[in-house]
This record gives structure tokens, C-alpha cells and sequence, in this order.
């Protein structure tokens, strides 16, 4: 169930990068924020997950959310296991609700909407990630708008 109010942290999982988006929920479907916070640039976990603690420390989110990668036509691969496990330990660790979110192209969405701002590669390889969390951000607000109205 859904909380009515409160930030929300999207993750965009990697393996040598963690992007991380804030948002502001007042209620189901009506997100009035989101934006790329970070990226975690780590690839130890003590180091991923002290800096994840820190971010719930300062922001005191409702609910997490991780992108669940999947090939084109919907089916898991290699990241979809790791995405799964990086939920569980999440959920685990801080004992916050973590939803699981199709990512699929929401970094590709990202870099053509930098591309689009006039970034060079090498800024946007600095922020891809965070600006795809907040597209799986977008994403999951826009999956419960459709739900609550519907």
C-alpha cells in the first residue's frame, strides 16, 4: 500500500555506478518533484551502501525504488538477478518499502535527453545514471497515476 506523502529515492543499479533520483510524493499519481540527486561511483557495497544511508539519513524517503532491467522483449538477463538482490538488500538494511521498476531504455531516454541540453559525452557519462533514476522515478509515478485514476 502507499503511503500518502513523502520523498521517494529511485536507484538506477550498476556495476561500478549507482544513479540516484529524489522525489516528492503528496499522494498516489501526483508526484510534484523529481530530479537526479547523485551518482554512488563506488563498486565496494560497504562504500555503496554507507552512502545509500547517508542520502536515507538526510532525506528520510517513504519508499525506494530500483530499476529491474529486462531484454526488449520483457525477459530477465544477468542484471535482473543483480537489480533483485540490490532491492533485497535495500529492503533488508533500512526496512523502507522498495518497489521494482521496468527500466527498460530509461538510460538510453537519459542520454538522448542530455544529448538534447548540448552535453558533451564526457558530462554525460557523469550524469546518466542519476538522470535515469529519475526517469524510473517518472516512470513508476506515472504506473500509479494510471492506477489510482483507473
Amino acid at each position: 500500500m502507499l503511503r500518502a506523502a513523502g520523498a521517494v529515492l529511485a536507484f538506477d543499479f550498476g556495476l561500478k555506478r549507482i544513479g540516484v533520483a529524489i522525489g516528492t510524493q503528496l499522494a498516489p499519481g501526483r508526484l510534484t518533484s523529481a530530479r537526479p540527486l547523485t551518482t554512488i561511483a563506488a563498486e565496494a557495497n560497504d562504500a555503496r551502501f554507507s552512502a545509500i544511508a547517508g542520502l536515507i539519513a538526510e532525506w528520510q524517503p517513504r519508499r525506494l525504488l530500483v530499476g529491474r532491467p529486462l531484454n526488449d522483449d520483457g525477459t530477465p538477463h544477468e542484471m535482473t538477478a543483480r537489480c533483485e538482490r540490490f532491492a533485497d538488500q535495500l529492503r533488508g538494511r533500512f526496512h523502507l518499502d522498495v518497489d521494482l521498476v521496468d527500466e527498460r531504455f530509461s538510460s538510453v531516454e537519459a542520454d538522448a535527453g542530455l544529448r538534447g541540453r548540448g552535453l558533451d559525452w564526457r558530462q554525460r557519462k557523469a550524469q546518466v545514471d542519476a538522470e535515469a533514476a529519475m526517469i524510473i522515478l517518472q516512470d513508476w509515478n506515472a504506473a500509479h497515476a494510471h492506477s489510482a485514476t483507473a
